[in-house]
């Protein structure tokens, strides 16, 4: 039997400096069938997973980075529009992502989920392809985020030193730096890796209050008039309303990567309450310092054109600069910028070497048996963050040859997640539909664990109950829908070779791979999340 104490306790041995999580933890994952392996590194807590989740995604940082999309396609008040939806949408489907985090609290996540929701005889195939999924849209945001690490040091050299002479392979050589630097990071065990996330957290709040504080008060103002009535269609496209649509992915990438926390799960104290609490906490602040961050910069740039065509790549350096004057004051805000997205790469491979990590030790993947190992020697998977990365520097390869390219990547960032949770949404809410979701209890359901493949499926500590929780999934897997259908589209018309959409190719190049090799070999390697413990 389990404690069921609601408070986590651990004590930490001087003998062997070994971390021994309390049993409300380790009883959760076995009721999910797994052994609490990275029990040693179980540190983050709160406010530390909540600083991770945040920064990860980070909104308003993402949204500057990003914002040449949604000013292209839909204009100022196209930006402003599409944000409100891509909020409401995102957070109908983070509120989804979080019953099931409380409901089966593990790093695997939407594959693991989907083994649990999907009907027994398609279980196993609708698992795998999942896995892949997430894999796909995982690999392709930390690619995405280093490129962008990577290439805003470029701009904001080329932005300080008019001499400068940018080439193509000075950004991914940084990239490949960015990655370095959060690889050592990662490899630090023990509690060193959640303090710097609540720093870095800390950070992402004072970096929107420096820059907005300095805008406002600095930079001349548009008139409201200017701000919410501009509608543009930059790109040509048929109509208005795809433009619109089409300009949401920039607000929509923001947003990407919600379950970052839920790869965390066997790493958190408490995870079943911890998990939920961190992804609805950073719906609520993210979509906040996004919007206001939005809209302050719609009021106080000044020409939209001359921002697009910055010859560092990122509007954010040229709106700075007419904010306040001078290089110098536009290049301290700009570093601003810089610095968080440098950080939020730092979680980005945590959470993607999770993700990986533990796909392998369910043999989903190819060389399973080395990428599922964790290190002895600092508990961590080593051999999964050394994977990552090394995608990573060759996806930033690339860039050398084409940076449009390399600008399909995050496009497949956005496809590939939110197809995950777009599966996983549409099991649950066929399941809620069905009656098939239960009200929580403590015992086993036919002598088998809770929320594994085959038992009945039971609610954990956070669930929006009756109709509204109808109400929220069936809304979530509308905009789930919408988002993965528009990140296909290109930004421009006509099509060319420098503004083709190669995620559509990317992402089901890799699927189709992934089919490949299930046929060949993973139907007898993987049946679904493996069962390593019993009650």
């Amino acid at each position: 039997m389990f404690s069921d104490s609601k408070e986590q306790t651990a004590s930490t041995s001087e003998e062997d400096g070994e971390f021994i999580a309390h049993d409300r933890d380790d009883a959760n994952l076995a009721q999910i069938g797994k052994k609490a392996v990275l029990k040693q590194q179980r540190n983050f807590g709160v406010l530390s997973i909540l600083g991770f989740s945040c920064t990860i995604i980070a909104t308003w940082e993402g949204l500057l980075d990003t914002f040449i999309v949604p000013l292209q396609n839909g204009g100022p008040a196209g930006a402003i529009y599409s944000y409100i939806v891509a909020w409401i949408g995102t957070a109908c489907s983070f509120a989804v992502l979080a019953e099931l985090s409380s409901m089966a609290p593990t790093s695997g996540g939407q594959y693991h989920w989907c083994a649990m929701l999907a009907p027994p005889s398609t279980m196993k195939f609708m698992s795998y392809i999942t896995g892949w999924v997430t894999l796909i849209g995982w690999q392709a945001a930390f690619a995405s985020v280093s490129y962008l690490a990577g290439t805003e040091v470029q701009g904001a050299a080329i932005f300080a030193y008019s001499h400068y002479q940018p080439q193509a392979w000075h950004g991914t050589l940084l990239l490949w730096a960015v990655v370095v630097v959060a690889m050592a990071v990662n490899m630090i065990p023990g509690k060193f890796f959640p303090r710097l996330e609540t720093g870095i957290f800390f950070m992402h709040i004072a970096g929107f209050l420096a820059i907005v504080i300095a805008l406002t008060s600095m930079a001349d103002h548009k008139s409201a008039h200017e701000v919410f009535t501009d509608f543009r269609n930059g790109g040509n496209l048929p109509a208005d309303g795809i433009s619109f649509f089409v300009g949401m992915m920039g607000c929509v990438f923001g947003f990407a990567g919600g379950d970052a926390a839920v790869h965390m799960a066997e790493e958190c104290n408490n995870a079943s309450v911890a998990i939920p609490r961190a992804i609805l906490l950073n719906i609520a602040i993210n979509g906040t310092l996004g919007f206001s961050i939005m809209v302050a910069v719609l009021f106080c740039m000044g020409d939209v054109q001359q921002a697009l065509d910055s010859p560092t790549g990122y509007p954010f350096f040229e709106i700075f600069h007419q904010a306040m004057g001078t290089t110098s004051g536009g290049l301290g805000l700009s570093l601003v910028l810089v610095i968080m997205s440098i950080c939020a790469v730092l979680g980005t491979l945590t959470a993607v070497s999770r993700q990986f990590w533990s796909f392998a030790r369910d043999r989903g993947v190819p060389g399973w048996r080395i990428w599922s190992h964790v290190s002895t020697r600092n508990h961590l998977p080593t051999y999964s963050v050394f994977l990552t990365m090394t995608v990573a520097g060759l996806l930033g390869l690339i860039n050398i040859g084409s940076s449009v390219a390399l600008n399909g990547v995050l496009s497949m960032a956005v496809s590939g997640l939110y197809l995950s949770y777009l599966i996983v949404g549409a099991l649950l809410l066929y399941r809620r539909c069905t009656g098939a979701v239960h009200l929580p209890r403590d015992v086993a359901v036919d002598g088998l664990q809770k929320n594994v493949p085959g038992a009945q499926l039971v609610w954990g500590p956070f669930h929006i109950p009756g109709v509204w929780g109808i109400l929220v999934n069936g809304y979530a897997v509308v905009h789930m829908t919408i988002v993965v259908f528009f990140s296909l589209w290109p930004t421009e018309i006509p099509v060319s070779a420098t503004n083709m959409n190669f995620s559509v190719v990317g992402t089901m190049g890799t699927i189709l791979l992934a089919v490949v090799y299930y046929v060949l070999r993973a139907r007898k390697a993987y049946q679904g999340p493996v069962i390593e413990t019993l009650n």
